[in-house]
């Protein structure tokens, strides 16, 4: 994927980004597990289900949940709100599954989880800094592979600038948790273990082409997006870098695939086809309140589907057909 390629898909994207206006926040408990990206969110009952119906105080908090486009366990909450007329408005309080994106190191222990009562925007910077100090021993492990397997000098310093690009970033992600009343997540990353060519250039196609390449392309949206002045400064900071960095991973695949089998580039590329999938069902799935999409930029479920979608059929076509 070259230069030419990716810049103008990202710029033809980001044109479909909203003006920022100002925001609030709000509070919820989230974590960022790969296998576990929920959080526990109450929400007002929905107006109608996924039927069409109209829920009755009959309906179960199951159904209500599902018309939100979360999961159980759930729990109806009687008159937990007074709306501006001074009537009691009933929530629903269930789980939310929300996208998480970035280059996750093999042998991420730690999930990026904050406590309970957490504000949710401190609670969402936290674990996007958490992500990015993640990313950082993933690059230096990355430069030290790459190095043993023969890649040429311009892929292992730009891998190794971009494990110091991350440090700059998780800083400026952990300013910002802070400053919504969030402390950063622990990080606990596993020993790496020596991997053959096609393991690295597997987790590169899922990781860093896919994974880190949408999550480059969200940091630019939210430097557009975001309500709060002090996200857009920090992300259209992080953004240029995040860029450099979904083209590292492309550059880093055209280089490994011209050396694997066609046995294992098929393998590489069934993972990749893979990833784009889960991608897409993470961004289908994912359920944010516009008190935190709003502040943060981050795009609505609608809207992050169709980023994902759209630049999965430019970089991948057919993955999501």
């Amino acid at each position: 994927m070259s230069r030419r390629t990716l810049r103008p898909v990202f710029k033809r994207l980001w044109l479909l980004a909203p003006v920022a206006t100002l925001g609030v926040g709000c509070s919820s408990t989230w974590g960022c597990d790969p296998d576990e990206n929920w959080e526990q969110q109450t929400f007002r009952v929905p107006s109608t289900l996924s039927d069409g119906g109209v829920p009755t105080q009959d309906t179960s908090c199951v159904e209500l949940c599902e018309a939100l486009g979360a999961t159980i366990p759930c729990a109806r909450i009687p008159g937990s709100e007074v709306g501006e007329d001074g009537e009691l408005i009933e929530q629903v309080e269930c789980r939310a599954h929300f996208a998480c994106e970035g280059r996750r190191p093999e042998g991420l222990c730690s999930d990026g989880a904050v406590a309970t009562g957490t504000p949710a925007l401190g609670a969402l910077f936290a674990r996007m800094a958490h992500l990015e100090a993640a990313s950082v021993p993933a690059f230096e492990r990355l430069a030290d592979e790459l190095a043993g397997h023969g890649a040429p000098r311009h892929l292992v310093q730009a891998a190794r600038r971009a494990a110091k690009d991350e440090v700059r970033h998780a800083s400026a992600m952990e300013s910002l948790a802070r400053s919504h009343g969030a402390p950063m997540p622990e990080l606990k990353v596993e020993p790496f273990q020596a991997r053959t060519l096609e393991a690295l250039a597997i987790e590169n196609a899922v990781e860093g082409c896919v994974r880190e390449t949408f999550g480059a392309l969200l940091a630019g949206w939210q430097a557009r997006t975001a309500e709060d002045a002090k996200v857009r400064e920090s992300l259209a900071t992080i953004a240029p870098d995040e860029l450099m960095h979904a083209e590292l991973s492309w550059a880093i695949d055209a280089w490994a695939m011209e050396r694997l089998s066609p046995e294992a580039r098929e393998r590489v590329n069934a993972a990749r086809r893979e990833a784009w999938r889960e991608l897409e069902q993470d961004a289908s799935t994912s359920h944010l309140p516009d008190e935190v999409t709003r502040p943060s930029g981050l795009p609505s479920t609608a809207m992050a589907r169709k980023l994902v979608r759209e630049l999965a059929s430019e970089l991948m076509p057919g993955a999501l057909a």
